[in-house]
């Protein structure tokens, strides 16, 4: 049999990780002490992970998180005030496959948005569709839709992902646009599909942000009644970062 040929089928069939393995085993000296079906186990294995890989590459695609954050690297040393338990549970994704919420507040530059990101990484690494958003570009992007006839396709999107990230939430009070977009989107999530916030503002004064005491009733009463908690304290992260950097710099100076 010819080896390049059966290369290039490969190719045309959509397997490139089995053409990569194929390749592989030609060129190596010592693939002939392997029996058939090792050599195809191999294969088969080398595709099953391009694919895995690929596959996990359109999810973080998607997904746009704004920081390139990974659970492993998540600094639980630095007191913060997180709840060990918790995290380890959010870490495991069950959470997500009940459909429950998560509100992570605290004061700005303590990593919320970072855990955030991280949980979402972790959740498309598992398989699941994940989308982030900073809430007030979120709203532009709804009102922009809204003007050109995508706001019921664009509905549609955030009410079927599995994970929504809503980053920054409560920076202003909303409009009563926002307060209407934000019901849709909620109310379209609600006992389905998980849905994050971040907020440097505590829980107990969402009421305010919102505005209206009807929706406001109605929004959180879809938002925080099915929803884990991980309130975030200490000092800036940024800060701490940078007084180590400068400490660095006196030791070497």
């Amino acid at each position: 049999m010819l080896a390049h040929p059966t290369h290039e089928r490969l190719i045309a069939l959509g397997l490139a990780g089995m053409a990569k393995a194929f390749e592989e085993q030609r060129r190596s000296s010592d693939i002939a002490a392997l029996s058939f079906e090792e050599r195809l186990g191999l294969m088969v294995d080398r595709e099953a992970a391009e694919r895995d890989t690929k596959r996990l590459a359109a999810r973080l695609k998607f997904a746009a998180l704004r920081q390139n954050a990974v659970i492993e690297d998540v600094d639980l040393r630095t007191p913060r005030g997180v709840d060990r338990a918790l995290f380890q549970k959010l870490v495991a994704g069950d959470w997500i496959d009940r459909a429950e919420g998560l509100l992570i507040t605290g004061p700005t530059g303590v990593g919320k948005s970072w855990i955030a990101c991280a949980l979402g990484h972790k959740a498309c690494r598992d398989g699941k569709s994940v989308l982030y958003h900073r809430v007030p570009r979120l709203f532009e992007t709804l009102a922009l839709a809204r003007g050109d006839g995508r706001y019921a396709r664009l509905l549609k999107t955030l009410a079927r992902v599995q994970l929504l990230i809503l980053d920054d939430w409560g920076l202003s009070v909303l409009t009563e646009t926002q307060q209407r977009d934000l019901l849709e989107i909620l109310e379209d999530r609600h006992q389905r599909v998980s849905t994050v916030v971040t907020s440097q503002v505590p829980v107990e004064q969402w009421h305010e942000i919102i505005g209206n005491p009807t929706l406001a009733d109605a929004i959180l009463d879809r938002l925080v009644h099915n929803a884990h908690r991980l309130p975030i304290t200490g000092e800036s992260m940024r800060k701490l970062s940078a007084k180590k950097r400068l400490l660095d710099a006196d030791a070497k100076a």
